[in-house]
C-alpha cells in the first residue's frame, strides 16, 4: 500500500485539507474593523467541506484492493475540493479589504495533489488491465 505513489498523494491531500482547518486562507477586514483571519473554521459549511474532502482523501488510501472504486473516490475528492475553492473565494468577497494568506497554498495543493494520486490510480490501472490482457 504504501510503496505506491498515489498514496502517498492521497496522504498530503488529506494533511494538507486539515491544515487548513487552522491556517487562514485569506486576511481582510470589513470597515474599519481590524484585518481578521478567514479560515475553513469560520463557516459551518466551509468546515464541513473541508473535513469532507479530508476524510475523502485517507478513505481512497485504503481501497487499494478496488482501483475502480478508488478512482471514483478520488474524483468525487477533486470536484470537492475544487468546490470548496469555489466557496472560499465567495466568501472572501465579503471582506471590503485584504488578500489571499501565503497559507492558502495548502488550499490549492489538495487539488493537485488528488489529480497526481488519480494519474497513480489511473497508471496502476491500466497495467493491472495489461497484464491481464498476457494471461
Amino acid at each position: 500500500m504504501i510503496q505506491r505513489i498515489q498514496t502517498l498523494w492521497l496522504l498530503a491531500a488529506g494533511a494538507c485539507g486539515f491544515a487548513t482547518l487552522k491556517l487562514p486562507f485569506y486576511i481582510g477586514s470589513k470597515g474599519n474593523a481590524p484585518a481578521e483571519p478567514f479560515s475553513a473554521m469560520s463557516s459551518v459549511f466551509l468546515l464541513t467541506f473541508t473535513i469532507t474532502v479530508s476524510i475523502v482523501a485517507f478513505v481512497t488510501i485504503f481501497l487499494f484492493k478496488n482501483r475502480s472504486m478508488q478512482l471514483k473516490m478520488g474524483l468525487a475528492g477533486l470536484a470537492a475540493s475544487i468546490i470548496t475553492i469555489l466557496l472560499y473565494f465567495s466568501r472572501a468577497k465579503q471582506y471590503d479589504t485584504g488578500g489571499i494568506a501565503l497559507s492558502s497554498v495548502f488550499t490549492f495543493a489538495i487539488p493537485v495533489c488528488y489529480i497526481l494520486a488519480l494519474r497513480g490510480i489511473y497508471k496502476d490501472e491500466k497495467l493491472v488491465k495489461n497484464a491481464d490482457r498476457l494471461r
